[in-house]
């Protein structure tokens, strides 16, 4: 098991964590990609399991999204996101170890985990145990602001991204930021 971790307060992580993604299945790997605290199913990301002719997108990429409708803050956080981090992780196991058929997969991204685990959505320790126990030739990307050291220390490649310039009005692009 590989283990890389993108953190830090510029934007990119999950696009990143998406690019070793399309990197992946061009050489026909397949790509299971959790996303913590997201809802929007009209992100390019999700959208883009569904695009195209062939079935072969579906086959080489699955995208379930755990997070309430809505942005809501650090401060605003409720019995939902928990229940729905817990999710998350339950899902991703199972899907993982069989309990939810036979696909197998390459690569693992868990997008926005470090900031569930900031925000207190789950624990350090579930995301360890999650981890020490799917299957072990996973290769795993690990999304989110805030990442705490005790993920760091237990990947493999560990990238901070800083945001050294941004315009003042925000750029959202659809296509780019979403």
């Amino acid at each position: 098991m590989i283990i890389y971790l993108y953190t830090g307060n510029g934007a990119g992580k999950t696009t990143n964590a998406f690019g070793l993604g399309l990197r992946a299945m061009g050489q026909d790997k397949t790509v299971l990609a959790i996303q913590f605290l997201k809802w929007d199913s009209n992100t390019g990301e999700y959208k883009f399991q569904w695009k195209g002719t062939s079935s072969w997108i579906p086959e080489h990429l699955e995208v379930h999204q755990f997070g309430r409708d809505g942005w809501h803050g650090f401060n605003n956080i409720i019995d939902e996101d928990h229940i729905k981090a817990q999710d998350a992780l339950i899902f991703a196991h199972d899907l993982l170890t069989g309990k939810k058929g036979k696909k197998k997969f390459d690569l693992l991204i868990l997008d926005e985990i470090n900031l569930a685990v900031y925000l207190k959505l789950i624990t350090i320790e579930e995301v360890k145990t999650f981890l020490n126990t799917i299957p072990q030739d996973l290769t795993i990307v690990m999304t989110g602001r805030h990442a705490p050291i005790e993920l760091m220390e237990i990947a493999d490649v560990v990238n901070i991204i800083y945001e050294l310039k941004s315009p003042k009005t925000p750029i959202y692009e659809k296509g780019i930021q979403y």
